[in-house]
């Protein structure tokens, strides 16, 4: 089975290969960023930001920056901020976004490679779950999650340097294994709604020194399941514009408020195609990962370059398709991969153009159900804000 074929943009310009936008600041420099100017010694101040006492990083799951501008009316206090777009890199999902900000390096060298990714000697893991994956037990105890991510965070360099640490977000992720992977160092507070979101985030910035990082996450699952952009996504759009202009509000002197998202978000069209129901695409493939838009095929022994084939066969001009070495050497992981991260990488790797996506709809039903889905290489996936106020 071959997916029919449509002109794209991509092929244009005569792209074979998804293009790399070095030229915008990577996410994983905002809190560097912050930290130095916090005077955090060993941190680099590549974002303008100017030296303050206090800081503090929202994060919205799923606010693109072509979200944002498409729907300004709706948030007139966080587009009215100072803003500068930055990109998330690849994977563009919540793990390698939310990593990315806690070490303060891509995903090449924290290694939190996906929605789910292969961890040698375990299987697939859902790093969200901390599951085997699809379907499978607990993984807390056979998988430390300081072993999957052993760096040392940004948190924990800020507290190490006598800063005030906070991590706002659900109650429901304190003491999670993702939590202990990419937050840990900072003093975990659980709140439950966005009023106690916001009053917990201006309390953490009380004493004279201070960093918080603070979570939301109902806008992107709301354009998970009604689609970014419909009624459900722009009234919560609306409820996230007062969240901000609430902590806005009430910075303190001295400090600073940096509204970010780990990743935009697209609509799936009528081009998404059932991977398990393609023997094409099964064939000489031991374990599939990623996610809708970003795929990691993990192969059978010596049957890599037949999988890169059938792969590219099949997909056409609707995935990038690239073996392992192909994707790390175009820099889609950042510009290094430590030796620890390659095996998490599929041997081939698919990346999503246009709305298209590659659905499991038996193993990830869930998954595969949603309306609004993201991973891959355009704008609206990558592209999202760097907005700041000052107290």
């Amino acid at each position: 089975m071959i997916i029919a074929r449509r002109r794209t943009e991509w092929e244009a310009v005569g792209v074979a290969s998804p293009l790399i936008d070095t030229g915008t600041p990577h996410l994983s420099e905002v809190v560097p960023s912050l930290l130095a100017a916090l005077g955090v010694p060993g941190c680099s101040r590549t974002l303008d930001v100017p030296e303050v006492s206090r800081a503090c990083v929202l994060l919205i799951d799923g606010l693109g920056w072509d979200l944002l501008a498409e729907h300004a009316a709706d948030a007139p206090v966080l587009h009215g901020l100072r803003r500068t777009p930055l990109r998330v890199g690849y994977p563009a999902t919540t793990a390698a976004g939310l990593a990315a900000i806690g070490t303060g390096v891509p995903v090449g060298e924290h290694g939190m490679a996906g929605y789910t990714f292969e961890v040698p000697g375990v299987g697939v893991v859902n790093a969200l779950r901390w599951r085997h994956h699809p379907g499978g037990p607990d993984l807390g105890d056979e998988l430390p999650a300081e072993r999957v991510q052993p760096m040392r965070t940004t948190f924990e360099r800020a507290a190490a340097a006598g800063v005030a640490t906070s991590v706002v977000s659900a109650a429901q992720f304190a003491g999670s294994a993702l939590t202990r992977a990419v937050l840990r160092g900072g003093g975990y507070v659980g709140v439950h709604a966005l009023g106690d979101l916001a009053a917990s985030a201006l309390a953490a910035l009380r004493p004279p020194k201070a960093f918080c990082y603070a979570y939301h996450s109902e806008l992107d699952l709301l354009g998970h399941v009604y689609g970014p952009g419909s009624p459900a996504w722009r009234m919560q759009l609306r409820q996230v514009d007062r969240l901000v202009e609430s902590i806005v509000d009430g910075l303190p002197p001295g400090a600073v408020l940096a509204v970010v998202a780990d990743h935009g978000m697209v609509r799936v069209d009528d081009t998404v195609v059932d991977v398990d129901t393609v023997p094409a695409l099964r064939a000489g493939v031991r374990a599939l990962g990623g996610e809708v838009r970003a795929r990691h095929v993990y192969t059978e022994s010596g049957a890599a370059g037949d999988v890169l084939a059938a792969w590219r066969e099949v997909l056409g001009e609707h995935a990038w398709v690239a073996a392992r070495e192909e994707a790390i050497a175009q820099g889609w992981f950042g510009p290094r991969v430590a030796d620890h991260v390659r095996p998490r990488i599929g041997d081939v790797v698919a990346a999503a153009r246009d709305s298209f996506g590659m659905v499991r709809r038996e193993a990830e039903p869930t998954e595969s159900s949603l309306i609004g889905q993201h991973g891959s290489f355009t704008s609206a996936e990558q592209r999202v804000p760097f907005a700041v106020a000052y107290g």
